[in-house]
């Protein structure tokens, strides 16, 4: 593995992530430069700054997320799909939704997939859907559970963490979410990636993307610190 993932061919798995809400537009501009540097698969910022980073990536083939329902997953399915409509109108390629946790703590499964299908309808044909499982506060069950539900529902990965929860990726988390949903379907490994061996463990266990801040430093055999 870590033969064949060196350089661009590592780079692709990243969703090069600015979730703070401090971020400013210059230091949007700068995750841009560094994903077009580092061929990237997606820069991940928060909706208000897509249609900022679409217009610094026009061309480039470096996609942009976006989060909806962040970080809580708690706001109403209306809102997830409004929020999901005007983000791909901004430019967004990718929706890295939260899945309504309390809900699904509540056993109310219908509930829960039917607020991933209405945002899955919303991306159909316009961007690919993740949906963030918040695994730190859910039991192995609930893990397979949840994955299950939003590979039904149509999403097309889902997703470990926000990055402001409790926990991260691990190579169990993502083992388990694997297993749930199948080879076909697309597993994030994101929260607390910050080098290199990590992700290569991470792609082992049967991630295929992989979200952090520290993407620069982990490409370049470093370690990095943040999201």
């Amino acid at each position: 593995m870590s033969n064949e993932l060196e350089g661009a061919a590592l780079a692709a798995y990243f969703d090069h992530t600015l979730l703070k809400p401090e971020a400013t537009f210059s230091n949007i501009v700068k995750l841009c430069a560094e994903a077009k540097q580092h061929k990237f698969a997606t820069v991940c910022v928060n909706p208000y700054w897509v249609a900022e980073a679409a217009e610094q990536l026009q061309g480039t083939g470096v996609g942009i997320t976006t989060v909806i329902g962040f970080p809580l997953g708690a706001s109403s399915s209306f809102t997830k799909i409004a929020e999901t409509r005007d983000a791909i109108a901004n430019g967004a390629t990718e929706i890295d939704m939260v899945l309504n946790v309390g809900a699904l703590k509540s056993g109310r499964f219908a509930a829960v997939e039917q607020d991933v299908r209405g945002v899955a309808d919303a991306c159909k044909g316009r961007a690919k859907l993740k949906v963030i499982l918040e695994v730190g506060l859910l039991t192995d069950e609930e893990k397979v559970t949840a994955s299950v539900i939003c590979k039904r529902a149509g999403a097309d990965f889902v997703k470990t963490s926000t990055g402001f929860g409790p926990g991260g990726a691990t190579v169990k988390d993502i083992a388990l979410m694997r297993e749930a949903v199948g080879p076909e379907m697309g597993v994030k490994a994101s929260g607390g990636v910050r080098d290199r061996e990590t992700v290569l463990a991470l792609i082992e266990a049967g991630a295929t993307r992989i979200g952090a801040s520290a993407s620069v430093a982990i490409v370049n055999g470093g370690k990095g610190e943040g999201y």
